[in-house]
């Protein structure tokens, strides 16, 4: 997942700022009527890209992650219906696409035009110069509303231009095997065992109580599938130590993660790996759903995609689930939650893309209410819901059942953001690297954490202490209530 970089090959900013300022001569065009409401959006973003193409063949190139087929379908088939644009699909494996993408862009090799990259990328893919800034666009098109839909979308946008629309709600999530948390037996035998009754957990410290209590490999019962690959470890430790109540960086973009709350928070993962089931290290993200959905494990952790498969006909667990949010901390004598949004699909436009408003507005077409409800319904893929609509629609209800929205959508409102600044990529490409060799009992916890303190040091120096730190100041900002409020400084 981590995109790894060779910096001389990719253009400087004035590149990127250049698009911008040929987004913004398109300005000139005749076109310039907004869309008068979010109902009839994708009529409007329809007849506009129709207008720009008469007279010419028109055909998008668009790039996007495999197990998205599904989502996009309806979306490219509508689209070509009302516009008469044809648009080509080029699915590229999950890890393959950030890396594509940018060097599609600047060889020019049949570049694309429209692309689905993860919302984590969206800094890295700026900083490369791949994708075009779309606030000029946005200006121009897009209707009052829009965006405020949206439950999360604070990685649409970077360094105050928007850059993306997200399509796809990937909050982490909490999944729980209802036959062995419902079962009086079990309740008794937990509570004269803990003291504590079984319920859903509000802290992580219950969590991997209940996981060790559920962890019996004799009778071929585990804990927890949570994910131990090692470019997933950052997440849940991210989520664990933000539950401690400690901010990551301090303002000046000092890393904050190596003290007491960083410590514990990875000690504490590193011990739970204790009651998961024995292939956890191995297993990747649809290997990881299929483990889990064999329905002798107590718990996992994943995103609404997740559930797509677990209500699906091939899981055994499918009608014996309960759904919560992830654990929070203890902080000041009350629970701090921290749920996390970490991936998500973003609808981007190409730097190179030699139709970039047309590419727009198809991206403006698949994000209006009613198309991109029809994209969220899709069985098949991953997208989940992202805006309030999607949440009353029956079809979707059906898919992912009325208890997964509840507490889906309730997280997705209340989502941490991922690391939105300049080398994203590289700050948690480190973080899971020291976190794996912890894993490996290569080196203390302690020590980990200092070593990627070191590293994220450097990462910061390269990118820029001051707009770094201007970057963060302004993530912070965007932290939910009342998680922002709670978190501290050292």
């Amino acid at each position: 997942m981590p995109l790894h970089r060779d910096r001389p090959l990719f253009p400087t900013r004035r590149r990127v700022m250049q698009g911008a300022a040929a987004a913004g001569a398109l300005s000139m065009s005749p076109l310039k009527v907004k869309a008068q409401g979010i109902e009839q959006l994708s009529s409007y973003a329809a007849e506009r890209a129709k207008t720009l193409a008469a007279g010419r063949a028109v055909a998008l190139r668009f790039l996007v992650p495999v197990g998205s087929e599904a989502n996009v379908a309806p979306v490219i088939a509508a689209f070509t219906e009302k516009t008469g644009i044809t648009v080509d699909l080029h699915p590229i494996a999950l890890d393959d696409i950030n890396t594509h993408l940018i060097l599609s862009a600047f060889t020019n090799d049949q570049p694309y035009d429209v692309a689905l990259p993860a919302t984590y990328a969206l800094p890295d893919l700026v900083d490369a110069g791949a994708i075009r800034p779309l606030t000029d666009f946005a200006r121009r098109h897009e209707p009052l509303g829009l965006r405020s839909g949206v439950l999360f979308d604070v990685g649409d946008t970077y360094d105050g231009e928007i850059y993306g629309f997200q399509a796809d709600g990937d909050t982490y999530v909490m999944f729980y095997n209802a036959r062995l948390l419902n079962d009086p037996a079990e309740q008794d035998r937990y509570l004269a065992q803990t003291g504590t009754p079984l319920t859903i957990p509000d802290t992580w410290e219950e969590l991997d109580q209940q996981m060790a209590f559920f962890h019996r490999p004799d009778a071929g019962l585990y804990g927890g599938a949570l994910f131990r690959v090692s470019g997933y470890l950052a997440w849940e430790w991210w989520v664990r130590f933000h539950a401690k109540g400690v901010w990551p960086f301090a303002p000046d973009m000092t890393p904050q993660i190596a003290g007491e709350a960083g410590v514990a928070a990875l000690t504490e993962l590193i011990a739970a790996s204790a009651f998961l089931v024995p292939e956890a290290a191995t297993l990747g993200l649809f290997e990881n759903w299929q483990r889990f959905g064999r329905g002798d494990v107590y718990c996992n952790i994943g995103w609404g995609g997740t559930q797509k498969y677990l209500n699906g006909p091939e899981s055994a667990i499918r009608d014996d689930l309960v759904f919560g949010p992830t654990p929070g901390g203890v902080v000041d004598g009350e629970i701090l939650r921290a749920p996390y949004f970490n991936w998500g699909w973003d609808y981007v436009v190409s730097q190179a893309s030699t139709e970039p408003e047309i590419a727009y507005l198809f991206s403006l077409f698949a994000s209006s209410p009613d198309i991109s409800t029809h994209s969220v319904r899709a069985r098949d893929g991953y997208f989940d819901p992202f805006r309030t609509e999607h949440y009353a629609d029956p079809i979707i209800r059906e898919v992912y059942s009325d208890p997964f929205l509840d507490v889906h959508r309730e997280s997705l409102q209340n989502s941490i953001p991922d690391l939105y600044l300049a080398n994203q990529s590289e700050y948690f490409s480190v973080l899971n690297n020291w976190l794996d060799a912890a894993m490996n009992q290569e080196i203390s916890p302690h020590e980990a954490l200092v070593r990627t303190t070191q590293d994220w040091s450097l990462i910061t120096l390269r990118a820029g202490v001051d707009s770094q730190t201007e970057r963060w100041a302004r993530l912070r900002a965007k932290y939910p209530e009342p998680t922002r409020s709670r978190l501290r400084d050292l």
